[in-house]
Parts: structure tokens; sequence; C-alpha cells
């Protein structure tokens, strides 16, 4: 069982976390950041978290504005609120007297730590799973209430059985959202891992991350493995390559 935890949010909500302590000596530390609407409890956060800690990495991973155990209405996050947020659980970490090593993303939460490690010159390596090159991809998941979003400024969206209110202003800032600039100017060792069979989102995705970002940087095919690595196994493995992967920054 890890240790809960809770911290401001940078819009002012509390937002909940769990820390899996590591087991033995701690190699190193990070933060996880979850998908689009998945939250802290997803099989792909937990199972990662919890492996890096089995491997001696202490994981931060937390439920996002209005998601899972976090206060706030989601509507108000956006992408820029999900950056702000990893900025925010990494000071947390520090504060802690635990400061991040690397940090780890999940889908739209890949996007989000390359744009949080950007500006974040204290943590060593930065690594991705399932990542889009646009953090515009998410769009095309409400696009069926889009319409009346921009036309009455919100509007209710139904995701896996839960009401989220998408608003206006959280279109916008998607919208205007660009990795580009973040990806050239992540000056920490980046590990891009795909699924060639991901149908969320394209391999392609990688491959424009990878071609733009800079030396030193790495790429892991996680063949077989389905986007929200639910399979026995896939989520474990991809724990498995980011441990041995980050390991000569941890020692270095």
């Amino acid at each position: 069982m890890g240790e809960r935890v809770r911290f401001e949010s940078s819009v002012g909500p509390t937002l909940a976390g769990l820390i899996e302590e590591p087991v033995g000596d701690a190699r190193g530390w990070a933060v996880f950041s979850h998908g689009f609407t998945l939250g802290k409890d997803c099989p792909a956060a937990s199972r990662i978290s919890k492996q890096l800690a089995s491997e001696g990495i202490g994981v931060l991973r937390f439920d996002n504005l209005g998601l899972g155990d976090s206060e706030g209405d989601w509507g108000d996050g956006s992408f820029t609120v999900k950056v702000e947020d990893t900025k925010r659980a990494v000071a947390f970490m520090t504060e802690r007297g635990t400061p991040v090593d690397v940090l780890v993303g999940h889908s739209w939460g890949g996007a989000a730590v390359i744009a949080a490690g950007a500006a974040l010159p204290d943590v060593k390596a930065v690594a991705t799973v399932g990542a889009p090159f646009d953090p515009r991809h998410v769009e095309h998941q409400y696009d069926t209430v889009l319409g009346r979003v921009l036309a009455e400024g919100h509007a209710e969206w139904m995701v896996g059985g839960r009401a989220l209110t998408l608003k206006l202003a959280f279109v916008e800032d998607v919208e205007n959202a660009d990795l580009r600039g973040c990806i050239r100017g992540l000056h920490h060792p980046l590990l891009v891992m795909h699924s060639p069979t991901d149908d969320t989102v394209g391999i392609e995705n990688a491959s424009e991350i990878f071609q733009l970002a800079r030396h030193p940087r790495s790429f892991v095919s996680l063949e077989g493995s389905d986007h929200l690595l639910t399979a026995k196994g896939q989520a474990r493995r991809a724990a498995h390559i980011v441990s041995a992967w980050v390991d000569q920054y941890l020692t270095s």
C-alpha cells in the first residue's frame, strides 16, 4: 500500500496522489502522469508505478483536476494545467526530500511530461508511453459535443460512464497547444516507447517525437501492446524498460 498524499493544483483545488515507496535502497524517484481522462489508478499508471518501485524507483502518481480522488472540476483543467500540475507534483516531491529524477507519462500524460520536462532543469530524464506528437490528438474524443461547447461555452460529456463538463477555455487551450518547441527545448535524455499496433495513438506519433528530439534519445517498440497496456505483463514490461534505460542517468 502506497502513501496517500495531497498537494495544491496550479489552479487551486487539492490533488490526490499516491507514492509508491521504492523497495530496498532508492535508486531514484519519479512522477507519473496519466492519460487524458484516466486517473492515477488506471492499469498503466498503477502497474508501471508499482513495478518501478519494486525495482528501486519510487513513484508519485496523482489524479489530475476533477478526476479520481482529486478536488475541482475537470473542465477547469486543460493541457496547460496538466503540465503545470506535473511541475507542482515535482515541487511537492522536492519539498518532501525526494527530488524527482525521471518523469514518466502515458498517452496525453506523455505529451505533458515532455512539456513539463523542458522547464525542469533538475530532472535527469523523461520517458513516454504511447504519447501523441500533438496534444490536439484528443479533440476527436469530444467532437460530438464540440458544437455545443462553441455555441454555449460548455457541454456535458459522457466518458466511461462518467459525466464531465467540457468548457470552451479547455477546448481553446488544447487547440493552441504545441509540443514542437518543448521537444526541441527538452535538454534531457528522452525515451519514447510506443506499440506499432496502437490503434488509439498511431505509431507515427512516436516517429515525429523521436525525429524532432535532441540526443540522447531512445526508441523502444512495445510490439503486441495495446494503447492502455491492459493485457497481462504489458505495463510491467514498459516499467522494466524504463528502469533499465534510466539507470545510467541515475548513477551519473
